[in-house]
């Protein structure tokens, strides 16, 4: 069945297929009043046609590197890497329904969801725009598997045509139905989740200006957050700040939820609740933020609201000492992230306080560009269990992390509050280059 559908498609007339400048041109970007914002911070653009390229060229690079004629992705992540289009990015993350091949010469091909093949329009290193063939439950009901073999036979006509006899094909995920059918039919299957985050570890000139303007938006909306902070607001009421600012300056959504105040910063990883924010809380945030371009914000600050509860409005000495103990950690640890150093030493070489005494985060650092991306530098304490080898390089971008969780109880029984701090970082030859600057001030001014 699926050699006879393969062997139909390849002929098929072209008018079922679609070049990506057909149809209607959306106008996307940040508009005139985000882009004065940035315009008025010294930002400059990026340019999107050369930042298309290079990731298009990372990828053919990666596959030529590890002995691949092509890739197809499904991670909405990676799709977007490789055509810099957008449908419904959280929808498909949950339904199979947009798709990717990458040639190790750079042909690309996207299958987009029914009816939406103009979405592409505005990307020129897109080839081709083709219908997609869904084949979750979802989708395909007890038709699944048939809807599996169409998928798979396109694919299959497709690999035939661009990447030649006895081919080796990397896939990032799959659904197993689908991906069976195509070792079926004799295809050398690879791990295509090791040649996209690999192709995204380095960092192009204009990704960088994109970070650059994400950033500011972010910060931008940070500020507005700080300011508005009051007590009697709850973690919700002030985390929808978040998500406005976010989405007024060309962001893209948050992945997390994660904000807590008061006894719920220890343990850290809760998310936002009803809890109403008092005064001397400590609250304390992650912003697992896709912004503007699709780039990743990740900073996480700690605030006091309102007046503290300490000598003359200030912080407790328990606040301030915890703060004090997560701003050293990620001040010493930026100044790791040089071209050339390993990750065994970044693990190694980290300082931050000890775990017998305080709760810590999940990892030191990790990577990040349009989401948390490889790679995750874990503790000490679990190297054997979890440690893997690699080396920094200029242009890779990585958070710098630090919660300080005190395993000591309050005379109410609780645990004192834990603090939560993250930095953006770009390595360069010349040392790393702090992104987020936004101020890591324990207590408001003003």
């Amino acid at each position: 069945m699926v050699d006879k559908i393969a062997a139909s498609l390849a002929t098929a007339p072209p008018e079922v297929r679609f070049a990506a400048g057909d149809g209607h041109h959306l106008v996307i970007g940040p508009g005139k009043r985000v882009v004065a914002e940035w315009s008025a911070a010294g930002l400059s653009l990026p340019d999107l046609p050369a930042m298309r390229r290079y990731r298009v060229d990372r990828v053919a690079a990666q596959l030529v590197t590890q002995g691949y004629d092509g890739i197809i992705v499904m991670d909405p992540m990676n799709i977007r890497y490789v055509t810099d289009g957008t449908n419904m990015q959280l929808w498909v993350m949950h339904n199979g329904a947009r798709y990717a091949f990458v040639s190790a010469d750079g042909y690309v091909i996207l299958w987009d969801y029914y009816g939406c093949e103009f979405l592409a329009a505005h990307s020129e290193v897109v080839d081709e725009v083709r219908p997609a063939i869904g084949s979750t439950y979802f989708l395909g009901g007890p038709r699944h598997a048939e809807q599996a073999a169409r998928w798979s036979a396109e694919l299959i006509a497709v690999i035939g045509v661009h990447c030649g006899a006895n081919p080796r094909i990397a896939i990032d995920q799959c659904h197993h139905v689908g991906y069976r059918m195509l070792e079926e039919a004799g295809l050398e299957i690879g791990f295509g989740q090791e040649v996209m985050e690999l192709a995204r570890a380095v960092k192009g000139p204009d990704e960088i200006l994109a970070m650059r303007c994400a950033v500011h938006a972010c910060e931008t909306t940070l500020a507005e957050m700080r300011a508005a902070m009051v007590p009697g607001m709850t973690e919700r009421d002030l985390w929808s700040m978040l998500h406005a600012g976010n989405i007024r300056r060309a962001g893209e959504w948050i992945e997390t939820q994660i904000i807590a105040s008061g006894p719920r910063t220890n343990p850290w990883m809760q998310e936002a609740s009803s809890r109403v924010i008092e005064s001397g809380d400590i609250v304390a945030y992650d912003t697992d933020l896709v912004g503007a371009y699709g780039m990743m914000v990740d900073l996480s600050r700690t605030w006091i609201a309102g007046e503290g509860r300490g000598a003359g409005g200030a912080p407790t000495p328990d606040q301030q000492h915890t703060f004090d103990l997560a701003r050293e950690q990620i001040e010493h640890n930026i100044e790791l992230l040089t071209p050339g150093r390993s990750f065994r030493e970044l693990t190694h070489q980290a300082w931050y306080p000890s775990p017998d005494e305080y709760r810590h985060y999940s990892c030191l650092f990790h990577g990040v560009g349009q989401c948390d991306e490889y790679p995750e530098v874990y503790f000490p304490e679990i190297w054997d269990e979890w440690g893997f080898d690699g080396e920094l390089q200029a242009g890779m971008v990585l958070t710098v992390e630090a919660f300080v969780g005190p395993r000591h109880l309050t005379e109410a029984g609780d645990w004192l509050e834990g603090v939560k701090l993250e930095n953006q970082v770009l390595v360069t030859d010349d040392g790393p280059e702090l992104l987020t600057a936004f101020p890591l001030d324990l207590q408001p001014s003003g």
